[in-house]
């Protein structure tokens, strides 16, 4: 990519406030013309009012006239909007680009303690990946990114791998959609729509496919008789009570869908464009396609059906005003004809709707991929091994959600069956680096770039022990809980293949229990043949090397260099030997 994302949104701003200050003067000017219009005609009809004739005709052309420019203005006042959402969403990469991550969603409500890794590698809460990745516009694709980070699913890397380069080359596109979807003004759930849409029982019998016509040309028949001068009005006022008594003896049912469809309206006008979105963009990756099938239908596109469904919509909606409605139903049966045809696309199409708006959700997801794939050109795809015994061989591995002068990266390797017992001093990286080869495997197997130089892996699902906390309201202590875990790890990797991390297990008892419980704990998963890290502060865990070739000892350092400590933070093979406790209480003066 020959342009940085930086300078993308940065040229992208520039343009589009360039634009928005003409739209400004755009509205201003329109203003301006619509009360000269509105004043010139007031005038103008003032002025020849002894002239019927020409007063109608200018009233006409004058009304006329106001009203277009209205029109226009409010087509202008629309497009005003798609550029400031434009110019927000540029912005707000900035931003995050530049790791401030202030007001944006945490996803904290999908964290689970019974999940396999969640709670533990800040995939979700205040300065997590997921702040980093979401720009979803829609509940039902924040849940379905959320699904897809949560899902531990390592089926078709390489497809979900292709779906997001493709996605993250196509930044036009996906800020285009992007803004189409922040426009829509839900005032209910999708879930809710979809439930209202399956379950809704039809009211209006099929007579009213035709009659609403029938009963509008003998209106229409009637206005140019009376005008001829052949009938009296009589005849209008009679006809006028039939269309009102028709129309009322259906009105309440009329009002319920009414009250019901009122408020999906914009959803489904920004739907259509959304599908249309879909619909138009030629796609080259599998999963894409898939996704694009869902939406067609033969002989019609999902947009058009949308579209159909928010312009029957629209017209219903015109029954707000008081004068038009009386009239329209006395006529023209105006509520009975539009409520008819919403349910007869209700009656064709309630079985395919769910289908649309899955793939619009999916898109809203795999968009966010794609633009964090696209915000992080230095990140590299991972490769699948050839070689089923490498589990991980990462080139300068680092931590995505670390500014990159602030990130120390390393080289990490692992084979199959391997478990890693890492030691250190506190504060010199090991649980960062537990986070970090955590992290970039969820990303990996999400099909999502890695914040390293080369990542080849074989799809491994992920399994963690290193937050646990204890519950007031499950009445469990600590230890309680962190046993819990553990179990919970246990029975998983009797079920599944898994690559397992744990921080400082068993920390809520005693020392000697601890070493000793942590030791069989480890004996334990080696005698699985599972794969993993243990990061720890009992060196005495390191021994198990002797016995168990399966482990290897790692650490981090610590160095105290002119009576101040120093990290170096790299990755090293064999135990730590600098403990830095009793420095740093020193160090603070607390002892």
């Amino acid at each position: 990519m020959s342009e940085s994302p930086i300078d993308f949104y940065q040229s992208h701003i520039t343009t589009y406030k360039t634009e928005l200050k003409a739209i400004k003067r755009k509205l201003f000017l329109f203003g301006l013309t619509r009360l000269a219009i509105f004043l010139l005609t007031i005038l103008a009809i003032f002025l020849l009012r002894e002239q019927v004739n020409i007063v109608v005709v200018t009233g006409v052309v004058g009304f006329s006239a106001f009203f277009f420019v209205v029109a226009k203005n409010s087509a202008v006042r629309i497009e005003k909007r798609r550029i400031e959402k434009l110019l927000e969403l540029n912005e707000l990469e900035v931003r995050v680009l530049n790791r401030d991550l202030d007001g944006l969603d945490t996803g904290a409500d999908f964290v689970g303690e019974e999940h396999y890794y969640n709670q533990d590698i800040d995939l979700f809460g205040q300065g997590s990946i997921f702040q980093f990745i979401n720009r979803t516009s829609s509940t039902q694709g924040r849940q379905r990114l959320a699904g897809i980070l949560n899902s531990n699913s390592i089926d078709n890397v390489e497809g979900k791998q292709a779906a997001v380069k493709e996605l993250s080359g196509l930044a036009t596109w996906r800020q285009n959609f992007q803004t189409i979807a922040s426009l829509v003004d839900s005032k209910i759930e999708n879930s809710a729509i979809l439930e209202w849409i399956s379950s809704y029982k039809l009211a209006i019998p099929k007579v009213f496919k035709f009659l609403p016509l029938i009963v509008s040309v003998i209106s229409i028949g009637l206005m140019v008789v009376f005008g001829l001068g052949l009938i009296s009005i009589n005849y209008l006022y009679i006809w006028f009570f039939v269309g009102v008594g028709i129309t009322g003896l259906y009105l309440k049912k009329i009002n319920l869908l009414y009250a019901s469809a009122s408020q999906i309206t914009d959803t489904f006008a920004q739907y259509a464009k959304l599908l249309q979105e879909i619909e138009e963009q030629p796609f080259a990756a599998a999963l894409l396609k898939e996704q694009q099938a869902m939406i067609k239908t033969e002989g019609k596109n999902a947009s058009g059906i949308f579209k159909a469904l928010s312009k029957e919509l629209n017209n219903l909606d015109q029954r707000n005003n008081f004068l038009f409605a009386i009239m329209a139903n006395a006529f023209f049966l105006w509520d009975l004809r539009y409520v008819y045809r919403i349910e007869d696309w209700i009656s064709n199409y309630h079985s395919l709707t769910h289908k649309w708006f899955e793939a619009i959700a999916n898109f809203d997801a795999y968009n966010s991929l794609g633009n964090y794939g696209f915000n992080n050109p230095s990140h590299a795809y991972p490769t699948i091994a050839a070689d089923r015994s490498v589990v991980v061989i990462a080139k300068e591995l680092g931590h995505p959600l670390l500014k990159d002068d602030q990130r120390v990266s390393n080289d990490f390797s692992i084979k199959r069956d391997d478990f890693f017992i890492i030691t250190g001093a506190n504060m010199a990286g090991k649980s960062t680096f537990l986070r970090t080869v955590s992290l970039n495997l969820v990303l990996a197997n999400v099909g999502m770039p890695i914040c390293a130089k080369s990542f080849e892996y074989t799809p491994i699902k992920l399994i963690s022990s290193m937050r646990t906390s204890d519950s007031l309201v499950n009445d469990e202590s600590y230890f309680f809980s962190e046993l819990k875990r553990l179990k919970f790890i246990i029975d998983q990797i009797k079920l599944d293949e898994y690559f397992i991390i744990l921080d400082e297990i068993l920390k809520g008892t005693n020392s000697k229990d601890k070493q000793e419980g942590s030791q069989k704990f480890v004996e334990k998963l080696v005698g699985t043949n599972s794969t993993g890290i243990i990061a720890t502060h009992d060196l005495a865990l390191c021994a198990l090397s002797k016995t168990l070739p399966q482990i290897e000892n790692h650490y981090f350092d610590a160095e105290i260099v002119n009576d101040e400590l120093y990290f170096d933070y790299t990755f090293k093979e064999g135990i730590c030997k600098n403990m830095n406790a009793s420095f740093l209480l020193r160090k603070m003066e607390i002892v």
